[in-house]
């Protein structure tokens, strides 16, 4: 039963992350929402809500509908959360967080909390820092999954969002475009795909992100 969620989620992984953009196309669409959380000056978690498409909610429902009353209870709700929870363990949870160009380590979420509202799938869960993130310098938070199999964006600007963001600090929406991504990245993407031809993240490069610009901490 759980064998084919892990397939819409994780499937295709090892043949479109070796595959050019032209070629790996998503198969799985949700609509994000992303709050950066802050006490002081420190983000403090991230807090994801994902809203995924009819056609995969409707595979979820027929695979996790145990006793086959056409809705999912809560337990058969946990299950879900349970097996998305283990089957993005491997790719961070499809987040990246930078601070001044280097990569955040980020605790894995404690649960992935379930729901379907108006037939659709809903997951929520939060993840904190590993250690201390000062809202300092520039910092990118954002959503990808780096296989192309799941397209997870943020329809709207207003679906990122800083809860108490201080007031030394200003953010910003990036939708990067694909053809200039490509342009500006071209050269370390060609040395990428001789040296390291499975490990070239293209989908990093056209995910949108939010950008946090603070002053010095303290």
């Amino acid at each position: 039963m759980a064998i084919r969620i892990r397939t819409f989620l994780m499937g295709a992984g090892a043949l479109a992350a070796m595959a050019a953009p032209a070629f790996a196309h998503p198969h799985v669409f949700a609509e994000a929402r992303l709050e950066i959380a802050t006490e002081g000056e420190n983000v403090q978690a991230l807090r994801h809500v994902w809203r995924f498409d009819d056609l995969f909610s409707s595979t979820v429902i027929f695979e996790f509908d145990r006793n086959k009353d056409l809705k999912l209870d809560p337990e058969e709700l946990e299950m879900v959360g349970s097996v998305i929870l283990e089957s993005l363990a491997e790719f961070d949870y499809f987040q990246f967080v930078t601070a001044d160009g280097k990569d955040i380590e980020m605790s894995p979420p404690e649960k992935i909390v379930a729901s379907l509202e108006d037939q659709q799938l809903l997951i929520l869960f939060e993840s904190t820092p590993m250690e201390e993130l000062p809202l300092s310098g520039n910092l990118h938070f954002g959503v990808y999954d780096p296989t192309f199999y799941t397209a997870i964006d943020f329809y709207d600007d207003t679906n990122l969002v800083v809860a108490d963001m201080p007031e030394s600090c200003a953010k910003e929406v990036v939708r990067p475009d694909p053809d200039e991504a490509l342009a500006q990245n071209q050269q370390s993407l060609t040395e990428a795909f001789f040296t390291e031809p499975g490990g070239v993240d293209y989908s990093k490069l056209f995910a949108t992100r939010l950008e946090i610009t603070c002053g010095a901490a303290g």
